[in-house]
This record gives C-alpha cells, sequence and structure tokens, in this order.
C-alpha cells in the first residue's frame, strides 16, 4: 500500500498546490478524519476539497479516539498515536493500492500524521506532498517577514512557552498548538504579538500590537470563535524589541 500525505493548508482550496490535486485524484481512497460533531466542519472542509478536486475518489471515515489524560503527556500520546494507526487500519479495504490522507497545514511541521503512519503494518510507502503552514498563511495575512534582519526565529508549541518561558536566544517566537494562551504568562513589556485564528479562511482573525494591549483583545475573540464554532486554530508570532531586557 502506498499512502498519500497531502498538505493542504489552512482551509482555503485554494491552498492547494497542482502536485497536491494530481495526488488526490491519483488516489484509490481518501480517508476523512471524524472528530465528533463539535468539529464536524473539519470533516466537510475536506470533503468540500475532494467534491471540488477528486470527486470520483472513493472516501471513507474513521472515528479519531479520544486522547487519554491518565498517563504523562508523551505517553498519552504515544497511546494515542496507537489509537490512530488502528482506527486507519480498520478504515482501509485489504488489497487498496493507494490511500490519501488529508493533512491540515503541512505533514511537516508540527504535526504527527508521519509518526502514525511509521506504526502501520505492514509499513506502507509514504508519499509526503507539501503544503502551506499556518506561519506562512499568518505572516502573510500580517504582511510581515518571519524573521528580523539576520536574527534566529524560534517555532514552539504552546505548552513549552507556558512550562519554560521565552526561548534563549530568539527573538521572534512562534508558537503553534496553543489552547491556553501561554502568551498571557509572558511579561509583555517590549513584546508585540502577531496573531491569527483560521487563517486563509473566509472567517479569518487577525490582531496585533504590544502584547500588553493586543493580549486581551486576542484572548476574548479566541473564546468567543471557539463558542460560536466549537473550534479554533490560532498561531501567532511573538518579537521581543533589544531593549527590552533579556
Amino acid at each position: 500500500m502506498e499512502l498519500l500525505l497531502i498538505g493542504i493548508g489552512t482551509g482555503n482550496p485554494d491552498h492547494l498546490t497542482r502536485e497536491a490535486e494530481a495526488a488526490l485524484r491519483s488516489a484509490d481512497l481518501v480517508l476523512i478524519p471524524d472528530k465528533g460533531e463539535d468539529k464536524a466542519e473539519l470533516a466537510a472542509l475536506r470533503d468540500a476539497i475532494c467534491d471540488a478536486v477528486a470527486p470520483a475518489v472513493p472516501r471513507g471515515r474513521f472515528v479519531v479516539p479520544a486522547r487519554g489524560s491518565d498517563a504523562g503527556y508523551l505517553a498519552g500520546v504515544e497511546d494515542w498515536h496507537d489509537a490512530l494507526a488502528a482506527a486507519w487500519a480498520a478504515a482501509i479495504p485489504p488489497g487498496t493500492g493507494r490511500v490519501a490522507l488529508l493533512v491540515w497545514g503541512d505533514p511537516s511541521l508540527y504535526d504527527s500524521t508521519l509518526r502514525i503512519a511509521a506504526r502501520l503494518r505492514p509499513v506502507p510507502r509514504v508519499r509526503v506532498v507539501p503544503g502551506i503552514t499556518a506561519l506562512q498563511a499568518l505572516t502573510a495575512a500580517h504582511g510581515i517577514p518571519l524573521n528580523d534582519l539576520g536574527r534566529p526565529v524560534v517555532i514552539t508549541t504552546g505548552r513549552q512557552l507556558r512550562d519554560h518561558g521565552w526561548p534563549p536566544g530568539a527573538d521572534r517566537v512562534a508558537v503553534m498548538l496553543d489552547g491556553d494562551c501561554a502568551f498571557r504568562l509572558l511579561d509583555p513589556a517590549g513584546v508585540s504579538i502577531w496573531w491569527g485564528a483560521c487563517v486563509g479562511m473566509a472567517r479569518q482573525l487577525l490582531d496585533y500590537g504590544p502584547l500588553a494591549e493586543a493580549g486581551p483583545r486576542i484572548i476574548a475573540a479566541r473564546a468567543e470563535a471557539r463558542a460560536r464554532h466549537g473550534w479554533v486554530m490560532d498561531i501567532y508570532l511573538l518579537a521581543r524589541h533589544p531593549d527590552s531586557g533579556p
């Protein structure tokens, strides 16, 4: 079996590359994750992409298992990935030649689809089709460069920012997978933020400014979007000015 991991950007069908479209049309089956009624829109967006690009390709559904909270974080994620691999295997009919999964953003950046694929037995041939990341969509939406001139950028998660604070040696920090607005734990002095939710989609939300001023607005906007839609995907970039201290 060959597994096609196709990056689809951040929900906008225009984010699909021509390579992604060709790969999707070449599949024998597209697997669509079912995350429950509250997040049914995520499956619907994938269905809409298939309808537009590859309507003749059959689709299958798999139920995304809940992630347990009893084990530690990493152990819990490992168990969850095992359960996801089992769900994929159960949803793929024997003898299927080429199976496609539509991966939000890109399969290589803070996404575990490749790790889950490695758990399948027998291990399939894997082809990755890169996609537009939320980080690219964020900087494009704000019209800013990711890095300052000749300076480093750290890409991290909300959990890491919460537990360890500002990464040493970084002028700019891009934060993904942050469900708790970990930026609220930072000293806001001298820090700017560029934030986006559902970037690239019709209901895109953006805000930016000094963290002390923009932070409360972002927290409120994120909570309202989650309450309205049942889910929200957001990302932000933080910049600390040279004279703001260590």
